[in-house]
């Protein structure tokens, strides 16, 4: 009897050490907000304030995860998605972070939106050295990992951008003479910056008009711009503005070339609003599928989008590219969480954020994938050119890269 004793002790200790040995255990490594059942991530976006129309974005995302967890959830843990509101209010931002990070313990936060909110909030998520992933903003600062190794941005920047429409004047309009609308923060001065710097000197920007968040409209501005004699604008505004702007460009029977900065060139949200023969003719840029295309309609990847819309999030805006985007950020952030694996550090999480290769996401226009490393925090990097016909965008030219997109 004492011999099968002691026989059956071994052999729990042998399974044990074995069970101790595997890689799952061995890998396994939460940071705050993780268990065994349980993801929990932080988001902050404006639902409210002069920048609402962005909600749409974390709607779409937080629909994205409730799908996520219907189908079983991430390496079976379910995300924990607490999103709040910060009225496009840079101190209400650093007060929602600090509440997500100190009280509810998220493991991280995810696609903070704006660029003035983000850099309000970068210097805290650093020292705290809590992931602020994929921040919902084109600021090229995003791709700083030398310096803020827990910040990475997601979209395409916004000198990017805006080198990829110095590089259609140049070609198309050598001698126009540009005005520019451009919302009076970081996130504006980063595309005058990125077009000052794609035009080197080879085109004249005759009128730069500042706006603040807080004012009422941006006729003024619009006025000053026509009244300089330019005659192509350049609209960098978030969609209320953005609107406001093609609705008084048209009441002055003014016609300049109109490029629209592409984070307001949502039909539904914005062109809609502002009215479509108003609209007609504005040229902007995208990188993924316009769900306004008919071309889309029979591709496999729009009908899963659709599919989704309908199950997951059916009163969202179908006609709105901020749900394309909430639900092509939120596939990119389950895709770190799967390679992540069971070592959801902090660390690691960042380390998988850095290390995305060739990544393709249905959604993306052809040609367009995710890539990462160490060096290079910007996931997007390519955008098309685009002109609304009137009733939608249609895409024209190469798939480009800006010098500051790389």
């Amino acid at each position: 009897m004492r011999n099968d004793q002691h026989w059956l002790m071994i052999a729990a200790a042998a399974v044990v050490m074995a069970l101790a040995g595997t890689p799952s255990a061995a890998q396994k490594k939460y940071g705050p907000g993780v268990s065994d059942s349980e993801i929990k991530i932080g988001n902050i976006i404006p639902y409210s304030g002069p920048a609402s129309a962005y909600g749409e974005i974390g709607k779409a995302e937080a629909a994205y995860i409730r799908k996520v967890n219907a189908e079983g959830g991430v390496n079976g843990r379910k995300i924990n998605f607490i999103s709040y509101d910060d009225a496009y209010s840079p101190p209400k931002t650093v007060e929602q972070a600090r509440k997500l990070v100190e009280s509810d313990e998220v493991l991280l936060i995810f696609q903070p939106l704006g660029t003035a909110h983000n850099t309000a909030i970068q210097r805290y998520m650093n020292s705290r050295k809590v992931p602020q992933l994929f921040a919902a903003s084109g600021a090229t600062k995003w791709n700083d990992p030398q310096h803020f190794p827990w910040t990475m941005g997601w979209q395409p920047s916004y000198q990017s951008e805006a080198h990829i429409y110095a590089q259609y004047l140049l070609t198309t309009r050598p001698q126009g003479k540009i005005g520019v609308l451009y919302q009076n923060d970081d996130y504006g001065k980063d595309y005058l910056k990125g077009l000052k710097d794609g035009l080197k000197g080879k085109m004249r920007i005759v009128a730069e008009a500042p706006y603040e968040t807080t004012d009422a409209t941006v006729d003024s501005q619009v006025i000053n711009l026509k009244a300089s004699g330019a005659d192509v604008v350049f609209n960098v505004a978030t969609p209320k503005f953005a609107a406001q702007a093609i609705r008084k460009i048209a009441e002055l029977g003014w016609k300049p070339v109109h490029l629209l900065n592409n984070v307001s060139n949502s039909v539904g949200s914005v062109l809609k609003p502002a009215g479509f023969d108003n609209a007609k003719g504005i040229l902007s840029t995208q990188y993924f599928k316009d769900p306004t295309d008919p071309s889309w309609k029979d591709d496999p990847a729009y009908r899963q989008w659709l599919a989704f819309m309908e199950k997951y999030y059916p009163d969202g805006d179908k006609t709105s590219t901020f749900t394309v985007y909430g639900y092509l950020a939120a596939q990119t952030l389950v895709a770190v969480l799967k390679q992540s694996g069971d070592d959801l550090s902090r660390e690691n999480v960042m380390k998988q954020a850095a290390n995305l290769k060739d990544l393709e996401l249905g959604m993306l226009l052809p040609g367009i994938r995710i890539n990462t490393g160490p060096n290079d925090f910007a996931p997007l990097k390519q955008m098309q050119m685009e002109q609304f016909n009137g009733e939608r965008f249609e895409l024209f030219g190469p798939v480009m890269s800006g010098e500051a997109g790389g």
